[in-house]
């Protein structure tokens, strides 16, 4: 295994393994040339017909899936176990389950192929995807990360410093738009049948609640509207809309409202959050971040507030190997790897991890 005074010294060539739900994503970062290769397998029609994640089926197919992309994206970069310095999995939060598939072929690879191993973070793989581009996001900054299990708003110092400053109490944002598809017969994952049905609602027919925004502070909620949705609902199929479900108006006017809730919401915390922290950048990440309603209400918000927002590429808002890979690096850079256990943690507190000039 590299000594710590060769991991600091030279460039970084690291694997990143993405296990920690649904998706089996797989990524080579290089610390001098970037991100070389990655792939992604989505398990979302093994799970599709239970209507969400069944985490027993989502952690065989990641044994199945998840050594041939590797060979896949080792193929794709060009390299052989002999060009990978350093190997990063993720080790939380996450599906027990799903995060020991990765932990345990990460670290038997890292003890055969003789190299660094490093348990990464999955929400703070989010954070920094946005540093993934050429030109990301300087520190300090405020971050949105919301997925389909976490809704978070984190002050930002530098990698490893980090302050919770606001988080969901119940449902996750994406959490509460799987709910609403549900409501509305919509298959799994919620969150773009509702973006895409919401596109032909009808503004104004129905006014949500913007949960907590009444309020000081920086926490969300989102279970008293995904009520609130279900009542909306019942209300409609009581005066006689329909004996049976909703006309497809209906649908898309309600998905447009509760939309336009969350969104508002989010855009309401967000702007209160860099306010309060005296920041200027604003960094979405997570799975969540890829709705453009999202995106275009907080971009007016920023040109109207003078601030700037920064998203990853579309392709790395979902969970993806490269930000594990990218994360890894500056972690391995810094001489952070693990010991001989194989680290899996579904409960893991984004602000108990080091900063890179404490390692």
């Amino acid at each position: 295994m590299l000594k710590l005074e060769e991991v600091h010294e030279r460039v970084m060539r690291v694997l990143g393994i993405e296990t920690s739900c649904d998706e089996t994503g797989i990524a080579i970062y290089d610390s001098d040339a970037g991100l070389l290769a990655d792939a992604l397998y989505s398990q979302v029609e093994i799970h599709q017909k239970y209507g969400g994640v069944v985490p027993e089926l989502a952690s065989r197919d990641h044994i199945r899936k998840t050594l041939p992309l590797i060979k896949e994206v080792m193929d794709k970069a060009g390299c052989s176990k002999g060009d990978i310095d350093g190997l990063a999995y993720t080790a939380g939060p996450g599906l027990a389950g799903a995060l020991l598939v990765g932990a345990s072929i990460g670290r038997a690879l890292g003890m055969t192929w003789n190299i660094p191993t490093l348990g990464v973070h999955h929400m703070e793989g989010h954070l920094l995807a946005p540093l993934l581009e050429e030109n990301g996001p300087s520190f300090p900054f405020v971050a949105l990360l919301v997925s389909g299990g976490h809704t978070q708003l984190v002050e930002v110092e530098a990698i490893g410093v980090y302050r919770l400053i606001g988080e969901s109490l119940d449902d996750a944002a994406g959490e509460a738009f799987d709910k609403v598809a549900k409501m509305l017969g919509l298959p799994y994952p919620g969150g773009p049948h509702i973006a895409r049905l919401a596109e032909s609602g009808e503004p104004g027919r129905f006014t949500f609640p913007r949960p907590m925004t009444n309020r000081p502070g920086l926490d969300f909620s989102f279970s008293g509207l995904k009520t609130f949705t279900l009542n909306s609902i019942h209300q409609l199929l009581e005066e006689g809309m329909s004996t049976e479900e909703l006309d497809q108006q209906s649908k898309a006017d309600i998905a447009h409202a509760f939309q336009e809730a969350v969104v508002d919401t989010m855009r309401i915390k967000c702007q209160r959050a860099l306010k309060q922290t005296g920041m200027n950048t604003l960094v979405i990440a997570g799975g969540v971040s890829a709705n453009q309603r999202l995106r275009e209400v907080l971009g007016l918000m920023a040109e109207a507030e003078g601030f700037e927002i920064r998203y990853p590429q579309l392709q790395y808002c979902t969970d993806n190997g490269a930000m594990i890979a990218y994360a890894g690096c500056q972690r391995l850079l810094a001489g952070q790897h693990d010991d001989l256990s194989i680290l899996a943690k579904p409960r893991w507190g984004l602000e108990s991890l080091p900063a890179l000039q404490e390692i």
